[in-house]
This record gives structure tokens, C-alpha cells and sequence, in this order.
């Protein structure tokens, strides 16, 4: 006979389970440093500060937002987790920190084996890919709270940077140059505004086939946010100034966010050309060019500022473009 608690909604036996089966994939993502196994009330990471004088360790919080919304719709789970954790682990690269651990948030109506195993799977394979250990999160069964089929994910990581080595935008100055790194797409940020135009407005489905995309649109909306940490960490102490990760917000609000007042940053707009979809979305919902680049990242995932004299190296590291420069002005962003 079903349990109560189980009748209720809350299989606590299925979650039980399924923890035990995912404890090998969860250690693949650990060295000695953890100190703890899965299921403790804690994670237990022993860290290792030799070499570092002066440690700092910095801590990011994120989610995957309505892009769960295509998830839901195409039955793939794995490419979410992978999200979370990138997302993640760039919003303490942009600090110059590399990442320790993270620990995951997901909670649901109805825990469904299946997209509980895709789900544990796309993490562990971002914090591998990253070298960043898995140590713990938690998994709330809610029922009443969430639509059938349905969750929210959420994650947080905590990475170490030398402290004289920090990127806080102290030391960019007018005349610095802007260095883009390339988006595959929208990677986790603009999903509400980008499914109201597609699949709303213009009436498409996750399986339709657009120009100029490959595969189909669901797989585009399914790209990976990419991980740029590994990137920045190769660079040469000293080269970046600062640098943005364009989330939510865009180029218009997150490059302010890394300038000293009095530094505003101009955009060339015409210096890269966004990838497809930002046009698809654009022209289907009559979109101004301001609110695109307000809301997307239009094809720029990391910007970096470096002096000018050191921006053909940046170039050449980082296999960047070179978006814009900083100018005397109010803290802002303007394009051009």
C-alpha cells in the first residue's frame, strides 16, 4: 500500500533512492578536497590555500529562468544543468576566481525519475568539464506549488581568487579597449521575450526549421551557456582590466556595472554580426535595436577591457573582436 506522504505527493522513498543512484556520478566531480558524502546536511570542502598569499574566496547565486520553459516542452533535461553551472562559474570568472564547488537547488511538484537523472547528469558533466566539485544541494518534492511536469533549478558556486589579482574595474580608464567574446546564442538570459516572438507571435514550434539555423529551433534555444572560465584563467596576469559577463541586461547594463565613474563604454554595434536567431527575433517581434541589445546578449557572452597597447594581444589569446572602447562620460553604455 502507497504510503501517506507518497499519496500526499511526496515520494520521499523514490527520492531516497535516486540519490543513492547518482552518489557515483556526484564523486566523478569531487577530489580529496571533499570531505563530505552525499546526503549530509552540509558539503565539507577541505580548501587548499598553498600559493595563494592572500585568498579570497567569492560566491555566485543564479537560476536557469523560463528556459526551463523549452525543457519542459522537448523532453530534454541534461543541457539545463549544464547552464546552471556555467552560468555560474562565469559570474565569479569575471572576478578573476576560479571555482571550488557548487551546490544545486531543484524543486518540483512531482519528482520524476527521468528528468531527475537528466537533470544530475548535465551537471556533473559542466562541473567535470570545469573542475568544480558537485558536494551537495537539495531536491524538494512541492506538490501544489508547481505545474505538472515542471521544476525550477537554481544553483550556487564558491571559487577562490588571489586578491591582488581580483578584476574589480579599479584600473580601466578612458582610452581602454572592449574585447567581445562570442555567444553560441542566447545561452540562459532573454527566453520570455524570445518565446512570446517565436512561438507566440510567429507561431512556431520547438521542431520547426528556420534559415540560416541549424537543426531545429528547439536546438538552437538548447545551446549551451559556454564556460569561459578556463579561457580567462589562461590569460596573462595583468592583461584584463575587467570583465563582464552579458547576462540579463544585456551590453547596455552589465558593462557599467565593471566601469569607475566617469568612464562610459561605446559599442560598436557593426563590429560583429549576431548570430541568426537575434535577427529571427528581432524582425518577428518588431523588436528595437536598443531593447535587443537591452535584453540579449546579440552574440557577445564575455566582454574584457584591456589598455590599448595590450589589445592585439588580447585579440589574438582570446580569439575575441574588438566591440568598443571606454570614453570619459557618465557611467553607462551607449551604442554606436
Amino acid at each position: 500500500m502507497k504510503k501517506a506522504y507518497a499519496r500526499a505527493g511526496v515520494d520521499l522513498d523514490l527520492g531516497n533512492r535516486l540519490k543513492r543512484e547518482i552518489s557515483g556520478l556526484v564523486r566523478s566531480t569531487q577530489g580529496s578536497e571533499v570531505l563530505s558524502g552525499l546526503g549530509g546536511f552540509g558539503g565539507l570542502f577541505r580548501v587548499n590555500f598553498r600559493g595563494v598569499r592572500n585568498p579570497v574566496l567569492v560566491a555566485s547565486t543564479d537560476g536557469v529562468g523560463t528556459k526551463l520553459k523549452l525543457a519542459f516542452a522537448t523532453g530534454r533535461h541534461d543541457t539545463v544543468g549544464q547552464d546552471l553551472v556555467n552560468h555560474c562559474i562565469n559570474d565569479i570568472a569575471v572576478m578573476g576566481a576560479r571555482p571550488l564547488f557548487f551546490l544545486d537547488y531543484l524543486a518540483t511538484g512531482r519528482l520524476e525519475a527521468d528528468v531527475f537523472r537528466q537533470i544530475l547528469q548535465g551537471l556533473v558533466r559542466a562541473c567535470k568539464a570545469g573542475k568544480c566539485a558537485l558536494i551537495g544541494g537539495e531536491t524538494a518534492q512541492m506538490p501544489g506549488m508547481y505545474r505538472d511536469g515542471e521544476y525550477d533549478l537554481a544553483g550556487t558556486v564558491v571559487g577562490l581568487v588571489e586578491r591582488s589579482r581580483i578584476w574589480d574595474g579599479s584600473r580601466v580608464c578612458p582610452g581602454d579597449c572592449v574585447v567581445g567574446l562570442r555567444s553560441n546564442g542566447l545561452h540562459t538570459n532573454g527566453y520570455s521575450l524570445a518565446r512570446q516572438v517565436l512561438f507566440d507571435a510567429m507561431g512556431l514550434k520547438p521542431s520547426s526549421r528556420l534559415t540560416g539555423l541549424r537543426g531545429t529551433l528547439a536546438h538552437e534555444l538548447l545551446k549551451v551557456h559556454k564556460n569561459y572560465q578556463p579561457l580567462l584563467a589562461a590569460l596573462p596576469n595583468g592583461l584584463v582590466k575587467a570583465a563582464a559577463h552579458i547576462t540579463g541586461g544585456g551590453l547596455i547594463d552589465n558593462l557599467p556595472r565593471i566601469l569607475p565613474e566617469g568612464c562610459e563604454v561605446a559599442i560598436r554595434i557593426n563590429s560583429w554580426k549576431p548570430p541568426t536567431i537575434f535577427r529571427i527575433i528581432q524582425e518577428g517581434g518588431k523588436v528595437s535595436v536598443e531593447e535587443m541589445y537591452h535584453v540579449f546578449n546579440m552574440g557577445i557572452g564575455m566582454a574584457l577591457v584591456v589598455s590599448k597597447r595590450r589589445v592585439q594581444e588580447a585579440l589574438k589569446l582570446t580569439d575575441g573582436i574588438l566591440i568598443g572602447e571606454v570614453t570619459s562620460g557618465v557611467r553607462g553604455t551607449v551604442l554606436v
